[in-house]
């Protein structure tokens, strides 16, 4: 591993205004470039004037794949959902089902036959053959980098959802393949929400563009909340299936928590510093989710994340019954102080402001506006700062997991993989849960 590199990144005195932020695209090579670029909201595009069908495919039939695709099929102009991939059947079907519910709205906008309904390891490879303008990634994060380099090269717009890596290896691809799109001209959205929700972007207006609350010199950020699904293994489960059935449990497939999801916290420290962490340092356990049903998996973390100027953001992030729960960002600022999370949005100190309104449905907003991008002419590109928050949260997890200082650049430059070499139904057996200190 290489150790960091110095990069000149932008203190809060001379915070990207929203106007160079939102053309900064997502130029980056080797961290060569500044690590501002791509940050904080794309820029909406109303009024769109290509009135073209844009054709759809979703790869990855879950929970937060199907209601993708609702939202896309939900965008102003003619689209139409016209192929499905998962590794299950029965989750394919499911999707489709659900989709097609007369009561949900879109029924009418799919149209996806047998002969476009794709199952197994390569569905997605199949169905990016198909005559397709836009492609849906939405399977367990470890299989995002493929797929998303394989959809650049096919030439499709992309929608990926976040985290877009697991890996320091997964992330030197999406970057890559982030690269690739914006020199074909290709939509890429990630769904970093919290980008496109009214609340968080006018706060961010007046932190980065009027000076709000002065220079950040501190933040904090939260994600403790309860436990999630868990699917009891069946006996007929091979380890492949069980593990992919339970994937936020295994860290080949999910990053872990703090990667799947509270890189949306890290991202917003990111979103207001103009950059990304350089180290950080933390720990994290297994407290309460022993049981082996729930893989190898911290459920609590706690990090400490130090930007190029100095500045210290410290996150936690807790799945575990019964706890207090807070989601929300705190930055502090030589002026004042913003408190930001999903239904509150506060400035104080020198400037005393509040989100009044309207609120929006961010999860929609992020389809409305890259496919108003796409149809304008004018696609964005969030790979960049999709990849980089990815980095940040992995960074963190490397921290728990082994109790040491560690440095962005190395794991960026890290050539492990996780995951197995090549994908079957059979045995995998599980990982050892980490454990701070022994390797």
């Amino acid at each position: 591993m290489n150790e960091p590199t110095e990069h000149a990144v932008p203190t809060s005195t001379g915070s990207p205004t929203r106007r160079n932020v939102l053309t900064a695209g997502a130029a980056f090579a080797a961290l060569s470039a500044s690590p501002a670029a791509a940050l904080a909201a794309p820029r909406i595009l109303r009024g769109a004037q290509d009135q073209r069908e844009i054709r759809v495919g979703l790869v990855g039939c879950g929970g937060r794949g199907t209601g993708a695709a609702r939202q896309a099929l939900r965008t102003a102009g003619p689209v139409r959902l016209v192929a499905m991939a998962d590794a299950f059947s029965d989750r394919l079907s499911g999707s489709l089902g659900h989709l097609t519910n007369p009561d949900l709205g879109v029924a009418d906008r799919v149209d996806v036959p047998e002969s476009r309904r794709f199952v197994g390891f390569d569905a997605y490879q199949r169905l990016l053959a198909e005559d397709l303008d836009m492609v849906i990634l939405a399977t367990p994060p470890h299989f995002r980098p493929d797929q998303f380099e394989a959809a650049v090269a096919a030439d499709k717009h992309v929608f990926m959802e976040k985290p877009v890596a697991v890996d320091g290896a997964g992330v030197r691809k999406v970057l890559a393949a982030g690269r690739s799109a914006e020199s074909k001209g290709l939509g890429v959205g990630v769904g970093l929400q919290r980008h496109h929700q009214n609340g968080y972007r006018e706060a961010f207006e007046r932190v980065l563009e009027d000076g709000a609350i002065g220079d950040i010199v501190a933040a904090h950020c939260y994600w403790n909340m309860g436990g999630l699904w868990m699917n009891q293994r069946a006996e007929a489960w091979s380890d492949m299936e069980w593990q992919m059935r339970n994937w936020l449990y295994f860290t080949w497939l999910s990053g872990d928590h703090i990667v799947e999801q509270h890189i949306h916290n890290l991202d917003v420290i990111n979103w207001a510093k103009g950059g990304f962490p350089v180290r950080c340092h933390g720990m994290g356990g297994r407290q309460v989710r022993t049981d082996a049903a729930y893989g190898h998996i911290y459920d609590h973390h706690a990090v400490a994340f130090e930007y190029e100027d100095g500045t210290q953001a410290f996150s936690q992030c807790r799945q575990i019954d019964g706890c207090s729960n807070r989601v929300s960002e705190h930055l502090i600022g030589t002026k004042g102080r913003a408190d930001l999370d999903s239904g509150s949005w506060r400035i104080s100190g020198a400037t005393n402001w509040s989100h009044a309104g309207p609120n929006n449905d961010p999860y929609q907003t992020e389809h409305d506006d890259l496919f108003a991008s796409i149809r304008a002419g004018k696609p964005y590109n969030e790979a960049h700062q999709g990849a980089m928050s990815t980095l940040t949260a992995i960074m963190g997890r490397v921290a728990s997991y082994t109790g040491q200082n560690i440095t962005r650049d190395a794991v960026l430059n890290d050539e492990a993989r996780l995951g197995p070499e090549a994908y079957a139904w059979g045995s995998l057996g599980v990982d050892a849960v980490p454990m701070p200190g022994r390797g």
